[in-house]
């Protein structure tokens, strides 16, 4: 599996987190983790042990660190709140910065692009630009 669909597979894992109680993530995760397993229409394949265990690995991380990552995607959106986004965008946009701002395998860039990319494919018409926008506030400046 390659990191662009393992970041997919993490979006989606982060998307759940709106439609069920923290309590309840645990199973779901599980749950989640052993559907991707399972072999695909596509290539009769499914995820293997290793891309469940990065999967699940960087969710955890993320997981942790949602009241941070809400707190400053509230503090860059101009008119905005988490509460008031969309499920897509706001998953998406949890996955992007934890990216840029943790995940020191990911550049800044690449984060964004995928981000966007899971957004145009995920989410509305303008879900893609805005995700671009709210993240490019987060870019460092460049010299």
């Amino acid at each position: 599996m390659s990191r662009r669909e393992q970041r997919e597979q993490i979006f989606r894992l982060l998307f759940r987190v709106e439609f069920n109680a923290l309590e309840e993530m645990q199973q779901q995760t599980g749950l989640f983790l052993e559907q991707i397993k399972l072999p695909t229409e596509d290539d009769g394949q499914g995820a293997s042990e290793q891309d469940a265990e990065i999967i699940e690995a960087k969710y955890v991380k993320i997981q942790e660190k949602l009241p941070e990552l809400d707190a400053q995607i509230n503090e860059k959106t101009e008119g905005w709140d988490t509460k008031r986004m969309g499920k897509v965008e706001l998953a998406v946009l949890r996955l992007g910065l934890y990216e840029i701002l943790y995940d020191d395998e990911v550049p800044g860039g690449v984060a964004v692009n995928e981000a966007v990319e899971i957004a145009k494919k995920y989410g509305q018409e303008s879900s893609g630009k805005f995700v671009n926008a709210v993240l490019a506030k987060f870019m460092p400046a460049e010299a």
